[in-house]
């Protein structure tokens, strides 16, 4: 767990930096993303992990793609929706996360500026992103508890409850 806190503190200085710098959606990945990932125990390199614009399409929407799709043990755990750092998360982003969580088999869904992550989950209907997030994590501003919260989304943690 010491590791994983010290991790946590490194991705809380890398949001700061990237607060300033990372002007696009792409640069938050690089900048903040994908280090979460990596700390969450996910190999960013493989795709048998981590899938870079995973296609889920929607109905007659073709070619609708979420960031990444996180894969545990070959099937999809959980969705990750990014946005600028820059930009506030909300509605907007939260809808285009929606869609994406009914045609996938995932029962967990991330939506992340890199300053901010929502976790979102089917508790209120199975197959059905809720509304709220259960859990906010603030990369910048996070007590312990909240951080220990956190470790139970990585994949080892999760690995048993898929």
């Amino acid at each position: 767990m010491a590791d994983f806190i010290q991790a946590i503190e490194a991705l809380a200085s890398r949001s700061m930096v990237a607060e300033r710098q990372a002007l696009t959606e792409e640069a938050t990945k690089t900048a903040m993303i994908l280090p979460f990932l990596q700390t969450l125990g996910f190999d960013v390199f493989s795709l048998d992990e981590v899938v870079p614009e995973f296609i889920a399409d929607v109905g007659v929407k073709k070619g609708e793609k979420v960031d990444f799709a996180l894969k545990i043990d070959g099937k999809i755990a959980m969705l990750v929706e990014v946005k600028p750092i820059s930009s506030k998360l909300g509605d907007t982003q939260y809808s285009q996360l929606f869609r994406y969580f009914t045609v996938t088999e995932a029962r967990l869904a991330i939506l992340t500026n890199g300053r901010e992550a929502w976790f979102f989950s089917d508790t209120d209907e199975p197959n059905k992103m809720d509304k709220k997030p259960f859990f906010k994590f603030d990369f910048q501003k996070h007590d312990r508890v909240q951080v220990q919260e956190l470790s139970r989304f990585r994949k080892a943690v999760s690995q048993h409850m898929v």
